[in-house]
């Protein structure tokens, strides 16, 4: 992921299986990506969209909030 944001002049956008909450965190502490996305994994149910969210915020990177 670092090395494609660093090659291209657009955001990147990191898209991809996630199984924990930390794995958002990871994203944007290792990478220097602008966004990170996923699905599948909140279908399943597998990670709760809030869990994700209290993690990240305790991880001090901004989330977006719900409206």
């Amino acid at each position: 992921m670092r090395a494609v944001s660093n090659a291209i002049a657009i955001p990147v956008i990191a898209s991809s299986s996630t199984g924990k909450e930390s794995h958002f965190a990871d994203v944007f502490t290792k990478t220097n990506v602008k966004a990170a996305l996923a699905a599948g994994v909140f279908h399943r149910k597998e990670v709760e969209i809030d869990a994700i969210k209290k993690h990240m915020k305790d991880s001090d990177i901004p989330v977006r909030r719900a409206h």
